[in-house]
């Protein structure tokens, strides 16, 4: 596959947790759904991520993936727009996590942020081993092995991001550069047609001499249009372009997408270890009586005290799912007395249940039948792989391990 191809391609994964709840619809999900439309997307199921912090629990993943999927396909992840997948089916990333391994310094590792927190908060499990250290590199592994043009990570993540850029750019560095390197470019130049061949090198010289980034994408562009050349001659001049080695793993960018915004009942981050969220298919008598038992205002101790919405966790629902006459309304209603605090609620219980209800509907289809989850899991899975090996075979064949 082409560098160029690689840029319209996305890849996220989620480690298998079980049923999901609002905060993981409004956080990650609805992106998803927004990118299948746009980009080649693969999503899939990081069971050995969950590995690396919860080995030893062997109920984690036979019914935790199906679970976790069904709530995929039942909020509108679509098995037709993306590839759906479970990471210990394609086997393609621990070779590859294996290979990297072998050129990644160690102060790279102990460098990225999330090693000493999660030493930190998870304080009873003993994370003083390889796995959890190399995570890290495994989720570059994830990435690389697709060539994926873009991860869509939030603020806390582009550490992860960064590493996996430097890997490939130190792999291409170390094996890009084959003998004659040079030569074999300028020779693929030639088989780009006299007019593409002139200006390739024109803006070729204006992104290494001037620094033109303008320039380097339209060159990136231009290859992405020939014909006349192989797969390997394009990579080779991909890489060329920027003065380095043939571009054998593409570099991936950060998709950064907004700060999830769902709270939970207690006006915390929705969270299964704060046991404070609203699953995707729980009863809605259970999620009509968890919103109208919600904390509020505590100087709201009777109807006619005032209070104030923003100190109220049900104001942080509000600020979701209603429109602005209604927020107007609470404000108003909340800060005068002029509503009381089930008045208030009933608004975003109506919202969040006229959002669960389809969902729940979509989801009893695929209960009834989760054969039909598994065959879109094997289909993903079979999908990934061959890209995955396309991958792998020009890996391998770059380090010098030859099939035999």
């Amino acid at each position: 596959m082409s560098t160029a191809v690689s840029q319209r391609r996305v890849l996220s994964g989620m480690r298998p947790t079980g049923r999901l709840h609002l905060g993981h619809l409004h956080g990650v999900l609805k992106n998803w759904i927004k990118l299948q439309h746009e980009y080649e997307c693969f999503f899939f199921v990081a069971d050995w991520h969950a590995l690396t912090t919860h080995y030893g629990d062997q109920d984690l993943f036979s019914e935790n993936v199906l679970e976790m999927v069904i709530d995929w396909l039942a909020v509108g992840v679509n098995p037709g727009s993306a590839a759906l997948f479970v990471q210990s089916r394609v086997p393609e990333h621990a070779e590859l996590h294996l290979l990297l391994s072998m050129i990644t310094p160690l102060g790279w590792l102990e460098r990225v942020p999330s090693y000493k927190d999660q030493q930190e908060k998870l304080v009873d499990k003993d994370l003083d081993t390889y796995g959890f250290l190399g995570y890290p590199l495994l989720q570059a592994a994830d990435i690389l092995i697709y060539r994926a043009g873009f991860v869509p990570v939030g603020a806390d993540q582009v550490a992860h991001v960064e590493l996996t850029r430097e890997l490939a750019r130190r792999f291409n560095h170390i094996y890009g550069r084959e003998p004659g390197f040079e030569e074999n470019a300028e020779a693929a130049i030639k088989k780009m047609g006299k007019k593409a061949a002139r200006l390739y090198s024109q803006l070729r010289t204006a992104y290494q001499e001037q620094g033109d980034h303008e320039a380097l994408s339209k060159a990136q562009a231009l290859l992405g249009e020939q014909q006349n050349i192989s797969i390997g001659d394009r990579e080779r001049l991909w890489g060329y372009l920027e003065g380095g080695g043939k571009m054998i793993l593409a570099e991936p960018q950060s998709l950064l997408t907004p700060a999830a915004k769902m709270p939970g009942l207690d006006g915390q981050k929705m969270s299964k270890s704060y046991n404070n969220t609203i699953s995707l298919r729980e009863p809605i008598d259970d999620v009509t009586k968890k919103i109208s038992t919600m904390p509020t205002d505590p100087a709201r101790v009777r109807l006619t005290d005032p209070g104030d919405p923003l100190k109220c966790p049900v104001w942080q629902l509000h600020e979701t799912y209603s429109d602005e006459k209604t927020k107007d309304w609470v404000m108003d209603g909340c800060k005068n007395a002029g509503i009381g605090c089930l008045e208030c609620k009933k608004p975003v219980i109506d919202a969040v249940v006229a959002e669960l209800e389809p969902i729940q509907a979509e989801a009893q289809q695929y209960e009834k039948d989760p054969d039909v989850v598994k065959s879109i899991l094997a289909e993903g899975s079979e999908t990934a792989r061959e890209s995955a090996r396309e991958t792998l075979a020009e890996v391998r064949s770059a380090i010098g391990l030859s099939d035999w």
